[in-house]
């Protein structure tokens, strides 16, 4: 019992500091959180179907599944971004006119997954306005509806909207409150280890003078 007790009175006893750490983590957590812009989102969702005959379901299920994964990778190229910005009135001016940031960018603003064992795609758009990420995510949606199956190599494929556009009511990009909590943890954690590093070289100092083992 002492020696739990003597283990964690200096951190008891240093919890001004610790306290003190954990709060300016927490502030530059909240701080880097508006280094960049804040975002909204907007979410829509596709169903991928391919009619494939007389193939068993768990045939079918990994062939729709393949599809919907390599749709996801089309998303991000240069083709595709293209044929989005030509099919809606989405505001160019958002993303940098040289190529290699563009890119960047459009990664950054579209994020599409799928879901295991289906072809249901959710698609995901982030924008400074919740108007424009809507009009992203509709874009996208409507460019694999009417021209998805061009960019696959399965034949009989089908792509219809099962949930309309879903805007965030609140910017959701930074999390804030997770940097926030990171923030608080990682400055507990370099509070407490101050704390046990300082105990450590007074007990060496210690040693050196009194020249205890």
């Amino acid at each position: 019992m002492n020696m739990s007790y003597n283990r964690f009175t200096p951190i008891l006893s240093g919890w001004p500091m610790i306290f003190l750490l954990s709060a300016i983590g927490l502030l530059l957590g909240v701080v880097l959180s508006f280094v960049r812009p804040l975002e909204y989102s907007s979410t829509v969702r596709i169903l991928i179907t391919q009619e494939l005959g007389t193939v068993d379901a768990y045939t079918a299920s990994l062939s729709v599944e393949r599809i919907a994964d390599d749709l996801v990778d089309v998303i991000h190229t240069t083709s595709f971004y293209e044929k989005v910005t030509e099919s809606n009135s989405i505001d160019e001016r958002y993303f940098d006119e040289d190529e290699t940031k563009r890119r960047k960018e459009w990664d950054r603003a579209v994020v599409a997954s799928v879901s295991r064992g289906s072809g249901l795609m959710t698609i995901k758009a982030y924008h400074t306005d919740p108007l424009e990420a809507e009009i992203i995510a509709s874009s996208v949606a409507s460019v694999l509806i009417n021209e998805g199956w061009t960019y696959t190599s399965g034949s009989n494929i089908t792509v219809q909207l099962v949930d309309e556009a879903l805007n965030s009511r609140w910017p959701v990009r930074p999390n804030i409150l997770v940097n926030a909590f990171s923030g608080f943890v990682l400055g507990l954690i370099v509070g407490v280890a101050y704390i046990l590093i300082q105990v450590e070289r007074v007990r060496r100092r210690h040693q050196l003078i009194h020249g205890e083992d």
